[in-house]
């Protein structure tokens, strides 16, 4: 097609527009039925932006396909609209799409003989099936990128609510940890105990490690490190509830917290003695 012919497919399926949105709805019955719900409560028109999407694809608008498709990709990706009712939609736009086009070519292309014609077909079904193509490539990806960052950005807040450091004077705090500490998770722990000590200007950070279930070789080695910075910000840094399990691995390991941190048994037992010493200091 010439960029002229482009155009006049364009106001083509825009003069048959009620035509054209009706075939596209029997086309996708399954969005058919949602179409509301999905303008109401993502604001996404459905109807319009496929008739923008048409435009752009028999245009050759590659540019504006690829930007559009990736605001696509982020609106369906923000209101959790399944990539299911995405592919059924796109594939009904195509249907509908080549229907129409085989209805302006009934009408268009008289006179043309029989090579000329398939040569007509194969250049219009390469540059509509590429446009579509690209425009479902660049919405996954976009789609994709925003659904990973979402992820990530939950998974941090998570991250930083399980380690919840508690002031219980206005010196010292007290960190249970429980669950499984992970890689991951020692980092959070290493820039969250040591920005809250700065910030909170804690002296005495009492770990709980009571809930711990388990910690593999990298973890305890990273969990030395920390306990080394707390040191450097000039904070004792008092561990209590070390299960058996955990200890036992440490001793394989030949791997100490000693040199770094006093240990206790208890939480219980630990708060009872520091408060203690701290009423007697204080009379």
């Amino acid at each position: 097609m010439e960029r002229h012919q482009h155009k006049e497919v364009t106001e083509f399926i825009v003069h048959h527009r009620e035509e054209f949105q009706n075939k596209l709805l029997s086309e996708a019955k399954e969005v058919a039925n949602k179409i509301s719900d999905i303008l109401q409560s993502g604001n996404i028109d459905l109807l319009k932006n496929a008739e923008k999407m048409v435009t752009y694809v028999v245009e050759g608008k590659e540019n504006e396909l690829i930007s559009f498709a990736k605001q696509e990709g982020v609106a369906w990706a923000e209101h959790s609209l399944t990539l299911t009712l995405k592919l059924e939609w796109v594939h009904a736009i195509r249907r509908t799409l080549w229907y129409y086009l085989f209805q302006y070519d009934q009408q268009n292309t008289h006179g043309l003989n029989i090579s000329d014609y398939r040569l007509k077909v194969f250049e219009m079904e390469k540059r509509i099936n590429d446009g579509i193509d690209k425009f479902l490539n660049s919405f996954f990806i976009s789609y994709s990128i925003y659904k990973d960052e979402l992820l990530n950005a939950q998974r941090k807040m998570v991250e930083h609510l399980s380690v919840p450091i508690i002031p219980i004077s206005p010196y010292i705090a007290v960190l249970p940890l429980i669950g499984v500490i992970d890689i991951y998770r020692i980092h959070t722990i290493e820039v969250k105990v040591l920005m809250d000590i700065s910030s909170l200007k804690i002296r005495t950070l009492i770990m709980d490690l009571s809930g711990i279930t388990d910690m593999d070789i990298d973890v305890i080695h990273h969990f030395q490190r920390v306990l080394s910075g707390i040191s450097l910000m000039g904070c004792e840094a008092v561990i209590t509830g070390l299960r058996a399990e955990l200890v036992r691995k440490m001793i394989h390991l030949d791997v100490s917290f000693d040199e770094y941190a006093a240990t206790k048994g208890t939480l219980q037992q630990t708060m009872t003695e520091y408060f203690t010493t701290n009423a007697m200091e204080s009379i």
